[in-house]
């Protein structure tokens, strides 16, 4: 902001003063209109005049504008279509988990349970709404331990969950304290346990999986250790597990082990855990373990606590025949031994397996896995899981995380990622941090910790999350399926996590459930493969109101997304290439408004 002072010997201290008076105006009504928001306050209504008449957006930050940047230059306004928001019930839609339409398929094996996504002739047009009082989350750590009961209004697990510490209803807000079926004592108690067996101290354990997460308090605790970890459960009878866990800012995703291959790459993750989640590990000839075995990298660890594990002194307590529960270990056992996986713990209800550091090094036993044939464990969208083992290839000695961050990966320099080498590996580095450098002069506020979930559409080898490394955040590196390389093994081994994902459908997320979005040649990969108009409504879907978005692409293609965008609510500014106008390639920058279920206003205009 630029105020006007005038002539004379105290123009400077004048302009100086108006100036200072200003930001304490922007930054008093920006509180005012979040304590409103948050249902404290008297209603939305006032929140809504203030912004209109006080330019304190993270756009007013924009300092520079492209030449190209004029809503005329391929038509005029009366062509920008208007998005209507979606009836109330829509608020927590999730176009490919829908209950109902989940019920009509398969029982077995959790099929039901997986994605099933609308055909393009029911998709909705419309934007989703944010429920009435939503709140801007709390900046992490302090929303790991509280969400605002407006962003997801049910009290259900608080119920169901009472005597088990997940989850507390306390007034306007949910309050986590840390507390979990399987540890009752606390995460950190918990944690520390495994950390006497695993070491998860000295940076070594970087990635994990947690299946069955339930409200995620596993991974919420597990980033004091500097382990990020993907959290998974299916949309069930337990309302809005995932969307709690987003909520605090903690990875996860909609999901379940069932018929189909997880959405990781082979060899992923440094460690995997179940507490208690309900699978049915033994079953099948222990295919879901198979399962494990390949997203685990070699020398990674599986935890299982709770049943079968001492089904001797609690199967009483747990109401299942011990018969039945012995059962379920021997067949755990039988298979964990299958998968030469090394036993390294059982004490109380925990159990604790290593995978080998080289997939031949059991072949000494007398019975031996039958072997994938396939010769691409990474493709996995939409595969059905099969009952064999995958010869997950070793990615090198382990490093801690830091230095796994910026070195070179062993699957480079083995050349296992074709077209992909060292050098432009270390390129692509020194690229997005330049890139990264521009985008925090434009939205000041990137590093601040107002942005706590970040999503990158088409990541790449992981650069651009690497570039913005900080226990502020985290980053889901999204790898299109349609991607010419399949580089999320590069990323996981970078200590980064990411999935695959194909962006003609919905991603496995409830609504507002990302504060920056970073969608780098997205509409450039996907034009004349699906409608661009589809991908912006499922962006707008998951990102929370005044949420970001930084679109890189070629100019062209930023005029025809700026255009739909400017429909659905959102500001937009586009700017130059860093390296200046005559560079073809542009950077849109876009903020969602602040509006809610039964508001037809919006926060700014």
């Amino acid at each position: 902001m630029v105020t006007k002072g005038n002539p004379g010997d105290n123009r400077n201290n004048r302009s100086s003063i108006s100036i200072f008076i200003i930001v304490g105006l922007c930054g008093f009504f920006y509180i005012l209109g979040l304590w409103q928001r948050s249902g404290f306050g008297k209603g939305d209504s006032i929140a809504v005049e203030i912004t209109k008449h006080t330019d304190c957006s993270v756009l007013s930050d924009l300092n520079y504008e492209t030449h190209h940047d004029d809503d005329g230059i391929d038509g005029s306004d009366a062509q920008i279509k208007e998005f209507k928001p979606c009836d109330d019930h829509y608020i927590d839609y999730t176009p490919c988990h829908d209950q109902a339409r989940a019920m009509t398929f398969p029982r077995e094996n959790m099929a039901y349970r997986e994605r099933h996504c609308f055909p393009d002739e029911e998709k909705l047009h419309c934007l989703i709404p944010a429920p009435k009082g939503y709140a801007t989350p709390f900046p992490w750590p302090m929303s790991r331990d509280y969400v605002p009961y407006a962003n997801a209004p049910y009290k259900s697990l608080t119920v169901e969950k009472a005597v088990q510490n997940w989850i507390q209803y306390e007034g306007n807000v949910f309050r986590f304290p840390g507390g979990g079926t399987q540890f009752p004592n606390g995460a950190d108690a918990y944690i520390d346990e495994l950390a006497s067996v695993i070491p998860l101290d000295n940076g070594m354990i970087r990635t994990a999986l947690d299946t069955g997460c339930g409200v995620a308090s596993f991974g919420a605790y597990l980033f004091k250790k500097n382990v990020i970890t993907m959290s998974i459960a299916p949309r069930d009878s337990h309302e809005a597990q995932v969307q709690f866990a987003l909520e605090r800012g903690v990875p996860a995703i909609i999901g379940v082990l069932g018929t189909i291959m997880l959405p990781f790459p082979s060899g992923a993750f440094d460690m995997a855990h179940c507490s208690r989640c309900l699978i049915q590990w033994g079953s099948n000839d222990g295919m879901y373990m198979k399962e494990v075995d390949r997203v685990l990298r070699p020398g990674g660890y599986w935890i299982l606590a709770g049943p079968p594990i001492n089904w001797k002194t609690n199967f009483r307590a747990w109401q299942r025949p011990d018969y039945e529960l012995e059962e379920e270990q021997r067949q755990i056992e039988n298979n964990a031994k299958l998968l030469c996986w090394e036993k390294k713990y059982e004490k109380g209800e925990i159990a604790i397996w290593r995978k080998k550091l080289q997939s031949g090094d059991c072949v000494e036993q007398d019975t031996q896995p039958t072997m994938c044939e396939t010769t691409n464990s990474d493709d996995v969208w939409y595969k059905k899981m099969e009952n064999c083992a995958t010869l997950t290839k070793s990615t090198g000695s382990w490093k801690p995380f830091q230095e796994r961050l910026n070195d070179v990966p062993s699957r480079i320099t083995s050349g296992s990622v074709p077209g992909v080498s060292a050098e432009a590996f270390e390129e692509d580095n020194r690229l997005w941090k330049k890139h990264v450098n521009a985008y925090k002069r434009i939205n000041k506020i990137i590093s601040s910790g107002r942005y706590r979930n970040i999503m990158d559409m088409n990541a790449g080898l992981g650069s651009f999350a690497a570039a913005l490394e900080s226990p502020k955040l985290w980053v889901m590196n999204v790898v299109p399926t349609i991607a010419e390389k399949a580089n999320l093994g590069v990323i996981f081994e970078r200590g980064l996590i990411g999935i695959y994902h194909d962006w003609c459908e919905a991603f496995s997320t409830y609504p507002r459930t990302y504060d920056l979005i970073h969608a780098n040649g997205v509409f450039s990969l996907y034009k004349n493969v699906c409608n661009a108009e589809d991908i912006l409504l499922e962006m707008d879907r998951i990102l929370r109101p005044e949420g970001a978005v930084i679109f890189r692409d070629q100019a062209d293609v930023l005029m025809k997304v700026k255009r739909i965008v400017k429909g659905m609510r959102w500001n937009t500014k586009m700017v130059d290439h860093e390296d200046g106008p005559l560079v073809s390639e542009k950077v849109l920058f876009a903020v969602k408004k602040y509006w809610v279920a039964g508001d037809n206003t919006t926060s700014s205009e």
